[in-house]
């Protein structure tokens, strides 16, 4: 039995462990990638080479991007949390991403891990809103931001290039402040 099954009986989420993303990780992270091929087809292409792994690291690190790994506690890699193109000032928004590694899809890693890095967007960065763009298949994807409280604003047509192709996407977004009402109204 997976570990995680027990955890998700239980009425509290499973503990998680998030480190900021690294090259430290590098095979844990490779590894995991070429596990999940079937998970993330067609709804994302995560860096499969170590060179395509060290752009991601770097591309996911400075002032506008914050990105996350989340652990068991095993210490396996679940998944992967980036919050990208951060902008301040009056607007305070950014991109949410982010997907589970098989085998640890369904067992509540990625609603603990995102509720906590949601949370401190919201806390420690401030920021006011959040969006999460998913294509409209992805239902597992639709019904965890459902779970955390996301509203969905809309379909973009041929939004993002995903597996050489333009997808179209639906925009799920929550506020800060519908972040504070669902926490406060648990």
């Amino acid at each position: 039995m997976h570990p995680g099954l027990f955890q998700m009986k239980a009425s509290r989420p499973p503990r998680v462990r998030l480190e900021a993303a690294s090259t430290a990780h590098e095979e844990a992270f490779l590894s995991a990638v070429r596990r999940s091929v079937a998970l993330h087809h067609p709804w994302i292409t995560a860096p499969r080479s170590s060179a395509r792994f060290r752009r991601y690291i770097a591309h996911h690190t400075g002032d506008r991007h914050l990105s996350y790994f989340a652990f068991s506690p095993a210490g396996e890699l679940v998944g992967v949390i980036n919050v990208s193109e951060i902008v301040r000032g009056i607007f305070r928004s950014a991109y949410l991403g982010y997907c589970a590694f098989m085998p640890h899809q369904g067992y509540g890693y990625m609603t603990a891990a995102l509720t906590r890095v949601v949370t401190e967007c919201f806390g420690k960065y401030r920021l006011h809103r959040l969006e999460a763009n998913i294509q409209p298949g992805n239902q597992r994807s639709i019904r965890l931001v459902k779970r955390l409280g996301f509203r969905k604003e809309g379909y973009s047509e041929r939004y993002l290039k995903v597996g050489g192709r333009w997808r179209d996407h639906e925009r799920w977004a929550i506020t800060r402040e519908a972040w504070k009402g669902r926490n406060q109204s648990r």
